[in-house]
């Protein structure tokens, strides 16, 4: 089955593993795109922006490992 083009923020909540006030906020911060649409002006994601969106922290944490190695203290 096909995955639908648009998420609510309570189904990329779900795919991050996070609260759906988390992902409201990443939207309302600009760090994740979203739509507002219907009277009431429900948020989606779409789909293809989310992927988008975990692979640049994929890459922002590779960033951030490479310039801050890792100490056996830190495990302290």
């Amino acid at each position: 089955m096909e995955s639908p083009r648009f998420l609510t923020l309570a189904d990329v909540a779900e795919v991050l593993n996070t609260s759906s006030a988390q992902v409201y906020a990443l939207v309302r911060r600009g760090e994740l795109p979203a739509i507002k649409i219907g009277g009431r002006g429900q948020w989606r994601v779409e789909g293809s922006r989310l992927e988008e969106y975990i692979k640049q922290q994929y890459r922002q944490t590779e960033q951030y490992v490479a310039e801050h190695p890792f100490v056996e203290s830190d495990a302290d």
